[in-house]
């Protein structure tokens, strides 16, 4: 019974976490004129879709491997790998995000990081990729001992939650100041609510629900994977037999 709800969840989330991207891509298709990698406002639209894409649905996809039930029995290996990639994953599409809102702002002469969703979101970036070099190092790398592991998994398993709340955060602040730029000075204006605003709002509200399925799945406790021992769980990563 808990796995059929387990699985249920997953689905729910994978169709959250597809609308969401989705949601975004329509947006800057359907309101600010699509993708071009040029340094234009048409490149600037990338820095949405590829921060949710990679920092909320990848990087929500990457905290929830350890909650399969395949991963609970045989070697631990292949799903350290999964999750290790899956954050990869995210790490690049968030600087590819990154290149996309730099170069725009470059290009066309405007500050960069003055805003306080350019300070969380570039926060938020600094703390993840120092949380995932330090796990490479820790879990992945055969040098660190048992003790070590042990210390460093609780913060380990803290900052990775944390990293993705900051994400959201991010996200909702980032779309909050979209909607005032783009509509500042437009025949009806934010506090009117055209269909940009309704839409984009839609699209936050997405991002909170997908943000909260994935907070309650990391807390169900009948769906977190059983401890094995310390001896088992301390193996470092490249020891483990295939």
């Amino acid at each position: 019974m808990a796995v059929g709800r387990f699985y249920l969840s997953v689905l729910a989330l994978s169709s959250l976490g597809s609308m969401c991207i989705l949601f975004t891509i329509y947006w800057m298709w359907n309101w600010h004129g699509g993708f071009a990698w040029d340094g234009s406002i048409h490149m600037f639209n990338y820095h949405p879709v590829l921060m949710v894409a990679g920092m909320v649905v990848v990087y929500g996809a990457a905290s929830l491997v350890y909650r399969l039930p395949q991963s609970w029995v045989g070697p631990k290996l292949p799903w350290k790998i999964t999750h290790a990639s899956l954050h990869l994953m995210t790490f690049i599409l968030t600087v590819l995000g990154l290149v996309a809102v730099f170069r725009y702002h470059n290009d066309n002469h405007i500050a960069n990081l003055y805003s306080l969703h350019s300070w969380l979101g570039i926060t938020t970036v600094v703390i993840f990729a120092c949380q995932w070099f330090l796990g490479f190092a820790v879990f992945l790398l055969p040098w660190a001992s048992m003790w070590l592991r042990s210390l460093l998994k609780p913060v380990h398993v803290f900052f990775g939650a944390s990293i993705l709340s900051l994400a959201i955060a991010s996200v909702i602040s980032g779309i909050n100041e979209k909607l005032f730029f783009s509509l500042k000075n437009a025949t009806k204006p934010y506090s009117s609510l055209p269909g940009e605003a309704v839409f984009a709002n839609s699209t936050g509200m997405l991002v909170v629900v997908f943000w909260l399925l994935v907070l309650y799945i990391l807390q169900a406790s009948s769906w977190k994977r059983p401890e094995v021992g310390i001896t088992t769980e301390g193996q470092p990563l490249l020891r483990e037999r295939e």
